[in-house]
């Protein structure tokens, strides 16, 4: 049995609504009730329909530079290209300047991905056609290999914090290629993916609750190092993905996204949990329970692979509770949504915490 992840295509769309508020928008609204076969079309459809929302409100610009013949000189004069071009008997000089277009990084990588996607035998012919009309608006921009752009080195203007949904959603269908529809769900191995898609887990997971429980104070907290004389330089910093709080109570989350959810025991056989990962959340808990009140417990909140063993545990170690639990991506949004609520109602047995029904879509 391996240890890929499965998600329903759907789910795919609920996670990046979640986290992206972008998404929340009333035009993306039918993809709720829109089926797609595949993740490359629900890619092309965000795509196309985020170009024309980009458009409508303005097409990001930025400073391009530019090498002209003119007759007069603007920026700086290239004085050996215009010699040896003879531009001075003509009275033109070959100048270099920066000018401010459309033809910018992310608008390039806009168009590209939709261009590769219209080249792939996985989108359906409705969603090449909407691509081709939102493409007609990028027509002055430069088109660039997809296969060299740099992800991780995108820089993205707080005045354009509408392209990073969208610039995700490129970084997913050119990266995600290996994306192989399945009848139930959509099959996401290798490491690089993994990669991709627990940066969207966690802040999926850590935006549901900040939508459904806010009176819980979801948010990334750092933990500093219970020390005896309170000297940490040099320790390593300690930043949950989830906290929650209720009272003095504390839940610390840290989600997880991997093709294996368990490792094997050295030694003696079977499956074990993580130990980097128990290790990891146990440091969490004991240096956030400063005065070992065990008001403080921690989960590792892992995707469901197909493996045999699926994590589902509650352990009691030195008067902290952890929890190991698995989220199943692969079934109804409904069932995933009633897992994470589960979540609270385990930490919190018999107390009536009010879930803000606030529906995904109404902005």
């Amino acid at each position: 049995m391996t240890g890929d992840s499965k998600i329903r295509v759907h789910n795919i769309y609920y996670m990046l609504a979640y986290a992206f508020q972008v998404l929340k928008q009333e035009s993306y609204q039918r993809f709720t009730e829109e089926t797609f076969a595949c993740a490359e079309n629900l890619f092309a459809a965000i795509l196309s329909r985020g170009i024309l929302s980009q458009v409508k409100r303005g097409l990001g610009k930025g400073y391009c530079s530019r090498e002209e013949a003119l007759s007069s000189p603007r920026g700086k004069i290239e004085i050996g290209r215009t010699l040896g071009q003879g531009s001075v008997g003509r009275g033109r000089l070959i100048c270099r300047f920066e000018e401010l277009s459309e033809n910018m990084e992310l608008n390039q990588i806009l168009k590209s991905t939709a261009l590769y996607l219209m080249d792939s035998r996985q989108v359906a012919e409705t969603g090449k056609r909407e691509l081709k009309k939102a493409l007609v608006y990028l027509e002055h921009v430069d088109v660039v290999p997809v296969e060299r752009i740099r992800w991780n080195q995108i820089h993205v203007d707080r005045n354009y914090a509408a392209y990073k949904m969208l610039l995700y959603v490129c970084c997913l269908a050119v990266e995600g290629k290996i994306f192989a529809a399945q009848a139930e769900g959509v099959r996401l191995p290798g490491f690089l993916d993994d990669q991709k898609m627990h940066r969207l887990y966690e802040r999926f997971v850590l935006e549901y609750y900040k939508r459904h429980y806010p009176q819980l104070q979801p948010r990334p907290a750092k933990i500093s190092w219970d020390t005896d004389d309170e000297r940490d330089a040099f320790l390593p910093g300690m930043w949950t993905d989830i906290t929650l709080e209720y009272g003095k109570k504390i839940l610390i989350i840290d989600t997880k996204y991997y093709q294996h959810s368990m490792q094997s025991r050295r030694g003696f056989g079977g499956s074990a949990v993580h130990s980097g990962h128990m290790y990891q959340i146990y440091a969490y808990v004991k240096n956030k329970d400063r005065d070992h009140s065990g008001n403080v417990s921690g989960m590792l909140l892992y995707a469901r692979t197909e493996e045999e063993q699926i994590p589902d545990f509650t352990y009691h170690i030195s008067g902290s509770t952890i929890w190991v639990r698995t989220l199943d991506l692969n079934q109804n949004f409904e069932e995933i949504a009633g897992q994470l609520d589960r979540n609270i109602a385990d930490w919190l047995p018999g107390e009536n915490i009010e879930k803000k029904s606030s529906p995904l879509l109404t902005e």
